[in-house]
C-alpha cells in the first residue's frame, strides 16, 4: 500500500524559507516521478513541480527560481525547499506519485 506523509510546514513571515518533506513507502521510490501540488483556500489544486528518477525537474512559473524540488532515494524522501516566500504561497501542500496523494501540510506566509 502506497503511503505518502508530508511534514515541515508551518508559519513564516514573507521573505522567509521553509523545507517540506514527503516520506514515501509501499513503492520503489527511486523509479518514481514525484510531484508537488498546492491548494490555496478557495482555490483549485495547482501543480508546482515534477522530479523524475533521472533527476530532471520542472517547475511552475510561479515558483521557478524560488522553490527547489529534490530527492533522497536512500531515505525514500522527496523535499521541497521554498525560499523568498510570499503571502500568495499560503496553501495546503501535497506530494503525489502516480494516483497517490499525501494528506497535505499547511504553509502559512504572513505579510
Amino acid at each position: 500500500q502506497v503511503q505518502l506523509v508530508e511534514s515541515g510546514g508551518g508559519s513564516v513571515e514573507a521573505g522567509g524559507s521553509l523545507k517540506l518533506s514527503c516520506v514515501a513507502s509501499g513503492l520503489v521510490f527511486s523509479r518514481c516521478g514525484m510531484n508537488w501540488f498546492r491548494q490555496a483556500p478557495g482555490g483549485e489544486r495547482e501543480w508546482l513541480s515534477n522530479l523524475n528518477p533521472d533527476g530532471t525537474t520542472l517547475y511552475a512559473d510561479d515558483v521557478k527560481g524560488r522553490f527547489t524540488n529534490y530527492r533522497d532515494d536512500i531515505k525514500n524522501t522527496l523535499y521541497l525547499e521554498m525560499k523568498s516566500l510570499k503571502w500568495e504561497d499560503t496553501a495546503l501542500y501535497y506530494c503525489k506519485v502516480y494516483m497517490h496523494w499525501g494528506e497535505g501540510i499547511q504553509v502559512t506566509v504572513s505579510s
